[in-house]
């Protein structure tokens, strides 16, 4: 891995990615280079107004490329479900997924189906999604993958598989963590059962370390918290790498060849930045059970289930 960058990422024609929260960011970096080596990216963007305006940009900077605009908002399962119908509708397969949208740290809120927004969005929304591509995954010539950001972050706190929706408390970093874990326990629940049922599908994660992007400055933004805000402008400005290397971790658990089921790749020094590799993670994102139990509350909550995975 030492060293690897964009120039590393093998051809991608003939693939179709979809891409969640593409307009800006991490998003936005790894659809591009997707599309600059040959894929067919569906930028699945809840502003319709950014995507397209995402779309025109992207498509400025890589000319010829193929790149579609759908609608996704990962807090509302109404969405989700139309996004899945038109992308079956349209493709026979999907060869990659990069679960990339998300929320950080904002205000106690519920989302359209009154799940807490973090969660909500970050997990739940995500779960929903891959679930109901799954087929589409399935349907992939070879190879397809599912890579799923988490962060450095959920190593501050564990799922509380009692409260996933934070009824009996919200503390907003807390709540983030908790999501992100989330994420990593579905990726290794996941990577399980498709090893379990032999199937090729590969069910990645990564993290981008700390990056510089609108993640960090939204929530305090919608919330007027100027404070907050500015501190997390000067935090990026000083100490943040760009998304350009934020996103190189995602491309890796995306294209690389080798990558396993359950990797969890992220930026090579301190989970911080750097180039792509290996990372560390906290040891309940590798509970059997718990990612048992998370799987089984998601199917519960969103009304989706993988039955191609069932016994």
């Amino acid at each position: 891995m030492a060293g690897w960058n964009v120039h590393d990422i093998p051809d991608q024609s003939g693939r179709t990615a979809v891409v969640t929260g593409a307009n800006s960011g991490i998003g936005y970096v790894a659809a591009r280079e997707l599309a600059r080596r040959g894929a067919h990216v569906v930028l699945a963007c809840r502003s319709e107004e950014r995507g397209a305006a995402a779309r025109e940009r992207m498509v400025g900077e890589v000319p010829g490329a193929t790149i579609q605009l759908a609608r996704l908002d990962l807090g509302d399962l109404d969405s989700v479900r139309e996004f899945a119908d038109g992308y079956r509708r349209a493709h026979e397969h999907l060869d990659l997924l990069v679960n990339n949208a998300g929320v950080m740290a904002v205000a106690q809120g519920r989302t359209a189906d009154g799940f807490e927004t973090q969660f909500g969005t970050n997990h739940l929304g995500h779960f929903a999604l891959t679930g109901l591509l799954l087929p589409a995954l399935l349907a992939a010539p070879a190879g397809a993958r599912v890579v799923t950001l988490s962060s450095m972050m959920h190593m501050r706190s564990n799922i509380d598989i009692d409260d996933l929706n934070s009824r009996r408390g919200y503390r907003r970093w807390t709540a983030y963590s908790r999501s992100k874990t989330a994420n990593l326990l579905f990726t290794h629940e996941l990577a399980r059962r498709l090893t379990a049922t032999g199937s090729d599908v590969v069910a990645a994660a990564a993290h981008p370390g700390y990056a510089a992007t609108n993640l960090q400055t939204a929530g305090p933004s919608a919330e007027g918290r100027k404070g907050a805000e500015w501190f997390m402008r000067i935090g990026n400005r000083v100490f943040a790498q760009s998304a350009e290397a934020g996103a190189l971790p995602t491309l890796y658990a995306a294209t690389a060849p080798g990558v396993g089921p359950d990797t969890f790749v992220g930026p090579s020094f301190a989970m911080w930045r750097g180039a792509p590799t290996t990372s560390k993670r906290a040891p309940w994102t590798l509970d059997d059970r718990a990612g048992e139990l998370l799987w089984e509350a998601s199917e519960e909550l969103t009304g989706v289930t993988y039955d191609a995975l069932k016994a």
